[in-house]
């Protein structure tokens, strides 16, 4: 396995139990009342997309580890594997924090953003997996 993709792998692994103990704090945030409905409702989006979009990461790592595609592609696909799963599960946070119902705020922004990085990684990635 390429060390970029093992590094971006490990990264990956090591930041899912992150994302279970935010469950926890969802759970414990949720039963205590201590979150609104909104609140609430950004939190376990946010949650919800850090978890698969970290587990969706590793299994584009593995295809990404059986394609030819260059030491600069790799790296931009693992990059943009990262700043896409944060961006987008943080943009959530952030709407959470400084959003309020029914409006736009920079958390959307954000969230956007890193739905674009996601594409265009994946559709690199399917661009090495059809040439190689």
């Amino acid at each position: 396995m390429d060390d970029t993709i093992k590094l971006f792998t490990v990264i990956v692994l090591i930041s899912l139990p992150t994302v279970m103990y935010g469950g926890y704090s969802l759970l414990r945030l949720g039963v205590g009342g201590k979150l609104d409905a909104f609140q609430t409702t950004y939190f376990r989006a946010g949650h919800a997309h850090a978890g698969v979009l970290l587990v969706l990461s590793l299994a584009a790592l593995d295809v990404l580890a059986r394609t030819d595609l260059g030491d600069g592609a790799v790296w931009t696909v693992c990059l943009l594997l990262a700043i896409g799963t944060i961006a987008q599960s943080g943009g959530m946070f952030l709407h959470l924090a400084i959003g309020g119902p029914g409006k736009w705020s920079a958390g959307n922004w954000v969230t956007t953003a890193g739905a674009g990085c996601l594409a265009v990684a994946l559709l690199t990635l399917a661009y090495g997996v059809a040439t190689t």
